[in-house]
């Protein structure tokens, strides 16, 4: 359940369990859409994963995947990504493994090269298209 300071009304809300040391939420629901803030490469357990770009992007994908799995919504209702690569040089390598890993979401992304990208290869916001369930 959701505390009072998460839910602003029944189609503004957190999504997810915020990092006490963290200003902001792993997602928000805003009407028929889900904001998901900059994900790295986890496993299930939330443990940082580190490999080839290739493994960081898929794990990155599948992190995305869990966070708005907790609205109904798959990667197939994911509407725009940014990718922040610490390095430029990975992006051929990155953007197979993305066309791997997205399945058939039709989707913008943008790709930058970040340095403030920290202990990773990777990490990807997204915007998500889900409407809600109309009300009874």
């Amino acid at each position: 359940m959701l505390s009072d300071s998460t839910r602003k009304s029944a189609s503004h809300y957190a999504i997810g369990n915020k990092n006490p040391n963290l200003p902001f939420h792993p997602a928000v629901r805003a009407g028929d859409f889900i904001f998901v803030s900059g994900q790295v490469p986890k496993d299930e357990n939330n443990n940082m994963i580190s490999g080839t770009i290739e493994e960081e992007t898929l794990a990155t994908l599948k992190t995305i995947a869990r966070v708005i799995a907790h609205e109904g919504a798959t990667l197939s209702d994911v509407v725009r990504i940014t990718t922040y690569l610490e390095d430029t040089r990975d992006f051929g390598r990155y953007n197979k493994a993305f066309l791997e890993g997205i399945g058939d979401a039709v989707l913008a992304r943008t790709t930058v090269e970040a340095k403030a990208v920290i202990n990773t290869k990777i990490e990807m916001d997204a915007i998500v298209y889900k409407p809600l369930p109309a009300s009874k």
